[in-house]
């Protein structure tokens, strides 16, 4: 555990845990700013989170430890030499900060695919299936869109499930009807309540879940066959989604890789935009 970045050695300890919503935030926000976590009083860590200052200490306690000293205690043991920051994030802009936090994002997502055998189970879940369904509603939208645009493509039936409401399970319905097997959902903050409920359903339709979430803590987790974490970017007042975008693009590659007709579309998809003049070169 020792050889792991900060931010890997936080997920290990917070992994298998039945943690409370506030819990979970808590555990995201040390995640994000794994470096610094360590020499974070309860009060600051409170303050980061937007909870209460006895909602770490009981936190704490959740994760095993007699408060949040002991926690913060055994966080420095484990910190490597030098893990932390000397300041030089500081001097940079409010627009700088939070293009580095992404950077620091898509550096834990690397090194998360360090391992990819869940990324390749899952390419072989969404491959399979068929038809295909692609969800994200609200903040993920156009997550679910982009991955259904480049998805279709390759795969012979994508359908993108984009917007909520009374049809959305009837929409699932179809899909089952029709042979589906599997589903890929992304999930990013604010949850949408419609979300959690959708993969519930279809779970008891007996579909695969396959979601990409701002963490391993997300609502969502309780009903993912697979759940492969990339953290948002928070700096601005909007989130940022870099690296659930690109993890996005890495499952597409690896449903590419189970899909063995996937190269001959996308050959047959480029011969006709050229004959349709499709592209301005």
């Amino acid at each position: 555990m020792s050889g792991s970045s900060p931010g890997a050695r936080l997920q290990q300890l917070f992994e298998g845990r039945r943690l409370t919503p506030t819990q979970r935030r808590i555990a995201h926000s040390m995640v994000r700013r794994a470096g610094d976590a360590p020499f974070l009083s309860s009060v600051e860590l409170a303050e980061l989170a937007g909870v209460s200052q006895p909602s770490v200490t009981r936190f704490a306690v959740a994760l095993g430890f007699d408060g949040y000293p002991a926690l913060r205690k055994h966080l420095r043991e484990v910190a490597p030499a030098g893990s932390v920051a000397e300041g030089g994030e500081d001097a940079c802009n409010e627009y700088q900060q939070a293009v580095l936090g992404e950077i620091e994002n898509l550096r834990h997502l690397a090194e998360l695919l360090a391992d990819p055998g869940p990324v390749e189970r899952a390419g072989r879940l969404l491959a399979a299936s068929r038809p295909l369904l692609v969800l994200g509603l609200r903040a993920a939208s156009s997550q679910a869109r982009g991955f259904g645009y480049f998805a279709a493509k390759v795969h012979p039936d994508v359908r993108v499930l984009d917007e909520g409401g009374s049809m959305l399970h009837d929409r699932i319905d179809a899909a089952r009807r029709a042979g589906a097997s599997a589903l890929i959902c992304f999930a990013l903050p604010r949850h949408p309540r419609e979300v959690v409920d959708a993969l519930a359903y279809a779970r008891d339709q007996g579909l695969a879940v396959v979601s990409v979430a701002d963490s391993a803590f997300a609502p969502v987790a309780a009903h993912s066959d697979v759940l492969i974490p990339a953290a948002v970017g928070t700096g601005l007042a909007f989130d940022t989604a870099c690296a659930p975008m690109l993890l996005g693009r890495v499952l597409l590659e690896a449903m590419c890789d189970a899909l063995p007709d996937a190269q001959a579309r996308l050959e047959s998809f480029d011969a006709g935009a050229v004959a349709r003049g499709l592209f301005v070169e």
